[in-house]
Parts: structure tokens; sequence; C-alpha cells
């Protein structure tokens, strides 16, 4: 079940395929995000997995519970793998994001991003709970609602394994190797403590993307992260 997804941040299509070019002969798992999809739009999801890729849509819906299931519809219609929403929308968002969607791709939601500590919670969100503590209700909540997992940092994976079972999938960015800058991240991991902590899936994008050689920052990666 674990892979490693390259964030796609880019600025549009020519420069995403550009990137995935020094890839060919392999097909790595690829998180498309609101940059390159607001500027590249279904179009190049579409093109993608026609290619084969293996896709994580992170557009991290929050809205009106009408909102996202209609929403979710369209999405449905582009046949990625994974998809996602914000747990703070409520159970009843989440649970109408999984009509909209239906049972062919993946539902995650977003607990707490990971350029989010508890003092930030605390005085600009107004969230007096510790941070995991918010994290694991969120969890329990998406998985009420029918979900199939959480984004969380790594440092939350066996909490939420624990609480939601471990069937109940974990996917995690904020990771770094340990030479890197951690950036506007603040609960980040390496690949190899990822894999310990038991995340399913580590979603990992300055430190392949910006490399001098991605492919073989990807390659290290993933064996930091897959190998027992």
């Amino acid at each position: 079940m674990r892979d490693v997804i390259i964030a796609c941040d880019f600025p549009g299509t020519e420069e995403c395929l550009r990137f995935l070019e020094v890839f060919r002969g392999r097909q790595p798992y690829l998180k498309i995000g609101m940059e390159l999809f607001y500027a590249a739009g279904p179009s190049l999801v579409r093109k993608l997995k026609e290619g084969g890729y293996s896709i994580f849509l992170v557009l991290k819906l929050h809205d009106i519970p009408n909102t996202v299931r209609s929403a979710m519809r369209v999405l449905a219609g582009l046949g990625v793998d994974m998809v996602n929403v914000h747990a703070a929308g409520t159970r009843a968002m989440m649970e109408a994001a999984r009509e909209g969607l239906g049972s062919g791709t993946k539902l995650l939601a977003v607990t707490q991003l990971t350029s989010t500590d508890e003092a930030r919670m605390r005085e600009e969100l107004l969230i007096t709970r510790p941070l995991e503590e918010v994290v694991l209700h969120y969890a329990r909540n998406a998985a009420e609602a029918g979900l199939d997992g959480v984004v969380c940092s790594p440092l939350e994976a066996a909490g939420v394994h624990g609480a939601c079972g471990e069937g109940f999938l974990t996917v995690t960015p904020g990771i770094r190797f340990a030479t890197d800058a951690v950036g506007d991240q603040v609960r980040v991991t390496t690949p190899a403590i990822a894999r310990e902590l038991g995340s399913d899936y580590i979603v990992v994008g300055r430190p392949i993307t910006r490399a001098a050689d991605p492919v073989a920052a990807w390659e290290q990666c993933r064996k930091d992260f897959l190998t027992e």
C-alpha cells in the first residue's frame, strides 16, 4: 500500500511535463494541487491519467455540503485515484462529498495543515484543544462520514491508525530529507521516520522537484520509505 507521491507544484502544464520527462520509463505517483490545477485545468489531469499515472488531486474542498457534493460529481469524471476535502467542513459536508464522488476514488480529509502548529491554532483559530487531540477527532469524524483516510502529519499517523483502524489511510506531507531546510512546514519528518510512524503514503515536493537529480532523489525517498 505504501508509496511516495511527488507534489507537482508547478505553474503550468509545460513545466510539469518537462519535469516528468526525466522520469521516462517510470511512473511515479503524482500530486496535482491547486497551483497546477488552476493553471492547467482538468485537461492535464486527463492527459496524465491517460499516460498511466496515479493522481492525488489536492483541492481541499471546503464549502456548504450541497456545493461540495456537486463539485465532487464533476471531479469524479476525472478518474483520479485520490481527492480531498477539509475535515473542518463538518461531517455533513464530508458525507456530501462522499455521495457526490461515489466509490471509485479514495476520499481523504485534511485534518490540520503541516504548516500549522498548536500556538497558531490557539491564537489565530481559537482552537484550544491540543493539536493531536484535534487531529484525532477530525479523523474520527472523517471515518464516520465514510471517508477512506486523512491527510495529516507523520507525527499523527500512528494515533490516527489507533483511533480509526489500520485500514484507514494516512497520507502525510511535511517530508524532508535530514539535510533539507524545512521551509514553511513546522511538523516534519524524514521518509524513514514517516515509515516508522506508520504513514501509508508520503507527499514529497521540493526535496524531489528542486533536486539536482530528481530521479535519484525520488529513488532515495522510496528506498528510505519503503524498505523495512
